[in-house]
């Protein structure tokens, strides 16, 4: 049978995400994974999680398996205000970070609605907009701010002169995904200027955050312009990603509206899952498990970083986030990452391409690495594998 005619307009414009392509054709545990975004395993807290859920079942009974609020349940929202710094009325509680920013967008955009954002961005951002017909803007990072904000202006006076409604810019501004930079707080600044002046909305993308392995926090968007910026957080970096919760933060009439549109999706976050994300944020076991984490990651994220400067052939350099799960690899023009990925694969390496986090499509001679998922003692061959299979590729 033809199926054909049965599906909307919008199936059109969805994509399907070369990472979960990735997953789908080999067993990660028997590659050298430096694709996707899975936290490490050691960072999930098991035993903790274990007294946590006989707490909640004793502390909340058949209330924790009942359906729940759609803000979220009062417990948690409170246990994240706190840690924000903002009133309980502005937090609303998400199945996951993915749908705050899928909700946003919802919300927010019609088709052909302009949304700008960084070029490279989060591939997971880019399918969700797209599936909403959004027209995606994006515009490469330039350290020297008075070129970045040429950049963003000649962007937005595009989309102007084309007749295009701008409705939110879109940004990860704490080692960023794929890129793992970090904006500096004058660059928050601009984009924060550019935003009121001309009259759109920001959408603060915040998972990394709390993964700092060096330097000093900078204020989040959200704390420059609180009445125009949607704030996200997620507990998937920093409790267990399989909870599936996550946070927004904003004003109380851009949640309300959120707050109906999630009625038709899925009425409630997990109640179990908030109860016990309650607990453990509000007893300080978060806290002490985010130390553990933040030492591993560094660990991790120097050692590749070190294999990087004795392996990597001539010609290829990279980013060095201060935080984060991801770094960015750069190669010379003409390198063509794409093509290059079946070869890598074969070999046992795996990675994602950069240009899939393109807007534009471009990017081809760039990859994302990871550093978070693969354990420490595979880190070295796999780099080996790589950086052997680039110098033969570079040297054609």
């Amino acid at each position: 049978m033809n199926y054909d005619g049965f599906f909307s307009e919008d199936v059109g414009s969805f994509f399907r995400s070369p990472v979960r392509e990735i997953f789908k054709r080999v067993d990660l545990s028997k590659i050298y994974s430096f694709a996707g975004g899975y936290p490490s395993a050691a960072t999930f807290p098991i035993e903790d999680i274990k007294s946590l859920a006989s707490e909640v079942l004793s502390k909340y009974g058949d209330k924790a398996l009942q359906y729940g609020a759609t803000q979220g349940t009062p417990e948690l929202r409170a246990a994240v205000a706190e840690r924000c710094g903002v009133p309980v009325e502005m937090v609303q509680i998400t199945s996951s970070s993915q749908q705050g920013i899928d909700v946003c967008t919802r919300i927010l955009v019609d088709p052909g609605e302009v949304i700008l954002t960084s070029n490279p961005s989060y591939l997971g951002a880019i399918q969700s907009f797209r599936s909403y017909r959004a027209d995606v803007v994006g515009v490469p990072h330039d350290t020297d701010i008075a070129e970045w904000e040429k950049a963003w202006r000649k962007a937005i006076g595009a989309c102007i002169d084309g007749g295009k409604k701008i409705k939110f810019l879109y940004m990860i501004p704490d080692f960023q995904n794929p890129s793992g930079e970090t904006l500096t707080l004058q660059e928050r600044s601009l984009l924060v200027s550019l935003a009121r002046e001309f009259d759109f909305l920001i959408v603060e993308d915040s998972p990394y955050r709390e993964l700092r392995y060096e330097g000093e926090a900078v204020p989040t968007i959200f704390s420059l312009a609180p009445e125009r910026t949607l704030h996200l957080g997620s507990f998937s970096k920093i409790f267990a990603p399989g909870f599936r919760l996550g946070w927004i933060l904003g004003a109380t009439e851009l949640l309300d509206r959120i707050y109906v549109c999630k009625q038709s999706l899925d009425l409630c976050p997990p109640v179990m899952d908030q109860y016990m994300a309650a607990e453990f944020l509000s007893s300080g076991r978060l806290d002490a498990n985010l130390a553990k984490s933040i030492s591993l990651y560094r660990e991790k994220r120097d050692l590749l970083l070190s294999l990087l400067e004795r392996y990597m052939p001539e010609g290829v350099s990279w980013t060095r986030p201060e935080g984060g799960l991801f770094l960015y690899l750069t190669m010379p023009e003409g390198f063509d990452s794409v093509a290059f990925y079946d070869k890598a694969l074969d070999a046992g390496v795996a990675y994602v391409a950069g240009s899939f986090f393109c807007t534009d499509g471009s990017g081809r001679n760039t990859m994302r690495m990871n550093f978070s998922f693969l354990d420490a003692d595979r880190m070295e061959p796999g780099i080996r594998i790589l950086s052997s299979l680039l110098k033969s590729e570079l040297l054609k």
